[in-house]
């Protein structure tokens, strides 16, 4: 019997919940098979899924309705077990801890004996606890509006999943406006990495990604100031989007951009010091922190950390120029590959990183960069090896595997654009 595209829909949906419930069950055992596997099955299900998006013309909205409660369903499974032991979430608490008690967490160090008193339980375990925070100053006021109504890891969780489920509201609008089938919702929803990244690690990326949908979804419908102000707020979640500085080149007035930069600056003046703008940690971070950033790596052995850095972030501004002078039209896509240009070439790619290129992941374009979404699953593989004595080092394999299956998929992506016949002369000038 042949299934209905809503029936596969739905069997890949029940795959997806079942491997996200045992993962959420082994979440503990990050990198080790009983967790590592079922994520695998749930990336698999999750890429056969966006093949039915891409075959299916529209699905009834009853089936895009279960898509999203079964999503739901899994994100909370992962809200409600406890993060890693020192994962970010750790770090963000304590950022948000220390503001309220009157210090910078620009200065201070965590594993100073002279701060013991200022920890909590949950905040002995921060990661990196050498250095103080690297991340911004909008970061750092949210982790201190949030830690000021609750202070806890599951707080924070909590304030990310909202997040995500804004972020799913304002893809819905986008969507709808653009006439575009409602199912590509489940092409974000879906993804495994929201799951455990956002509901069950707590990743402040998100916070950072609903900011820039919601600029695109401004600047798609000219209101400028919108645009140009949530992009400055996303910037100062994390400096991953600044790349795409050039799109809103002539898209948004002198006026906005001003607005834009001076909110920015505002959010410095509770951190500055003597009249210093202070980063953290942030030099620390490119000198000596290191994960699965192969081209980085490649890179460094001919160039200074901080040159290779620079060409990283000058190629994502280079690939925002070169879309930006394409076309006037608004591609989601537009806004993934710069960034995804940038974090190619960058010292540090964890998983969670590339949750800033989801949202505008929904065209064949930009299927590599999907690809790479799930490819990057067997990086987790590295926590496994950390529990047992092993170096910080992603497997050689791993990476020819992650990597590997993005250049392949751009290779067939490319020949497939070859073998297009040419438009007639009189479509091409139109």
């Amino acid at each position: 019997m042949t299934l209905t595209p809503s029936r596969r829909l739905y069997a890949l949906g029940a795959i997806l919940l079942a491997a996200m419930a045992v993962c959420s069950r082994n979440f503990a055992r990050m990198g080790e098979p009983s967790f590592l596997i079922p994520l695998a099955l749930a990336g698999i299900a999750y890429l056969l899924a966006v093949r039915e998006f891409f075959s299916t013309p529209a699905f009834p909205r009853r089936a895009v309705l279960i898509g999203l409660a079964l999503a739901a369903v899994w994100h909370l499974l992962f809200l409600f077990t406890p993060p890693g032991f020192d994962d970010d979430v750790h770090r963000y608490l304590w950022d948000g801890r220390v503001q309220r008690l009157g210090y910078n967490p620009y200065l201070l160090v965590p594993a100073d004996p002279a701060n013991a008193s200022l920890h909590t339980p949950e905040t002995r375990t921060l990661n990196n606890p050498e250095v103080p925070s690297p991340y911004p100053p909008g970061a750092q006021l949210f982790f201190r509006a949030v830690t000021a109504i609750h202070e806890s890891t599951f707080a924070l969780k909590v304030a990310f999943v909202l997040c995500d489920f804004a972020l799913v509201l304002v893809l819905l609008f986008i969507l709808r406006s653009s006439g575009q089938a409602e199912h590509w919702i489940l092409a974000y929803a879906w993804h495994p990495l929201l799951a455990t990244e956002v509901a069950g690690s707590g990743h402040v990326d998100i916070v950072g990604a609903l900011l820039l949908v919601i600029s695109a979804a401004a600047l798609a419908r000219r209101w400028r100031a919108l645009a140009a102000l949530a992009f400055a707020l996303a910037v100062s979640m994390k400096f991953i989007p600044i790349v795409l500085a050039p799109l809103y080149w002539k898209r948004v007035r002198i006026r906005d951009a001003a607005l834009a930069a001076g909110v920015l600056a505002l959010f410095y003046l509770p951190f500055l010091r003597h009249g210093r703008i202070l980063t953290g940690s942030l030099g620390a971070y490119v000198q000596r922190f290191r994960f699965n950033g192969l081209v980085f790596a490649t890179l460094e052995r001919v160039a200074s950390p901080q040159l290779v850095a620079l060409l990283a972030a000058l190629l994502g501004f280079l690939a925002a120029i070169w879309l930006r002078r394409k076309s006037e039209l608004w591609p989601s896509g537009s806004f993934a590959w710069p960034m995804a240009a940038s974090l190619f070439c960058a010292p540090v790619v964890y998983p969670w990183y590339l949750l800033w290129l989801l949202p505008f992941l929904r065209t064949a374009a930009t299927l590599p960069l999907l690809i790479w979404t799930v490819s990057i699953i067997p990086t987790y593989v590295v926590w496994h090896l950390r529990a047992l004595g092993r170096p910080w080092v992603v497997p050689g394999w791993i990476l020819l595997l992650e990597y590997g299956s993005v250049a392949a998929a751009a290779a067939i992506l490319a020949l497939r654009q070859l073998k297009r016949p040419p438009l007639p002369e009189a479509q091409r000038t139109d």
